[in-house]
C-alpha cells in the first residue's frame, strides 16, 4: 500500500508539471517556466464546490479467525459524489471535502468441508478530509488526510440458502491528488487514497463469529463545479 502511494505521488507530480507546461493551462501568456509557485493564484479557487467521481479499488480483506487465509486480496469499483470548500490564500489553497461512494469491493472463498461459500464485501464508504495544495497556473497538486467510514456485508451461501449480516467500519484515510481548472467554474481531478477501515464483528450461523477488516487503495477521477 505504501509503495502504491509513493508511485502515485510521483505520477501526480509529473502530471502537474506536464499540465502546466504542455496543456496551455498557464494563462496563455508567459512561457511555462513562469508558472512556478507564486504568492498570487492565476485561477481563483475560493468557495464551495460539488462534483462526481468514480474509479477502482484494490486491497486486503482480513478474516479472523481465518477460514482458509487470514488476509485475502479484494478488488472492485467505486462511484459517487463529493462536496467541498476551498480558501485561496494566494498561491496556497486549504479546504475540506466530504464524499460518499458506492463500492463493490469483494472477495469469496469456499467454507470448510464444501459446506458452501463465504463472501465479504464493502457496499459503500465515505470520507471527511482536509485538503491543502499549491497552485501552479491553473493546476493544483494537493495532499489530503481525514476520517473514513464504510458499510460492509458478510454472507454465507449454503444449501441454496443465503444468510447475511451488515456491519459498520470506522477508520482513516490519506492521499494525494491533482486538480486543474478547465473553466472558471469547472475543474477535473485525479486522486489516490489509502483507506484503513479497521475491523468489525460479524456472526453467521454457517461461519461463526468473525472479525472482518477492510484496508484498500482507491484511484479515481472526478469533475467538480464551483459555485
Amino acid at each position: 500500500m505504501i509503495r502504491s502511494a509513493i508511485v502515485m505521488s510521483a505520477v501526480l507530480a509529473l502530471t502537474a508539471s506536464a499540465s502546466a507546461a504542455d496543456l496551455g493551462w498557464n494563462g496563455g501568456g508567459a512561457p511555462a517556466t513562469s508558472t512556478m509557485f507564486s504568492s498570487t493564484s492565476v485561477a481563483d479557487w475560493n468557495g464551495f464546490y460539488a462534483g462526481v467521481s468514480g474509479g477502482y479499488l484494490w486491497g486486503n480483506t482480513s478474516v479472523s479467525p481465518a477460514i482458509t487465509n487470514t488476509n485475502n486480496n479484494s478488488s472492485g469499483w467505486t462511484a459517487g459524489g463529493q462536496l467541498g470548500f476551498n480558501m485561496d490564500m494566494g498561491g496556497f489553497v486549504v479546504g475540506g471535502e466530504a464524499d460518499l461512494q458506492w463500492a463493490n469491493l469483494a472477495y469469496n472463498e469456499p467454507l470448510a468441508g464444501g459446506a458452501g461459500t463465504f463472501e465479504s464485501k464493502l457496499d459503500l464508504f465515505g470520507t471527511a478530509r482536509a485538503r491543502a495544495g499549491g497552485t501552479f497556473g491553473q493546476v493544483m497538486p494537493y495532499v489530503t488526510l481525514g476520517a473514513a467510514f464504510g458499510r460492509g456485508t458478510t454472507q454465507t451461501i449454503s444449501n441454496n440458502t443465503t444468510t447475511s449480516q451488515n456491519g459498520t467500519h470506522f477508520g482513516w484515510t490519506a492521499g494525494v491528488g491533482i486538480e486543474a481548472k478547465a473553466t472558471d467554474n469547472l475543474s477535473v481531478k485525479a486522486e489516490y487514497l489509502y483507506v484503513d477501515l479497521g475491523n468489525a464483528s460479524y456472526n453467521l450461523p454457517a461461519a461463526g463469529s468473525r472479525e472482518i477488516g477492510q484496508r484498500f487503495s482507491v484511484i479515481r477521477a472526478g469533475v467538480n463545479y464551483a459555485f
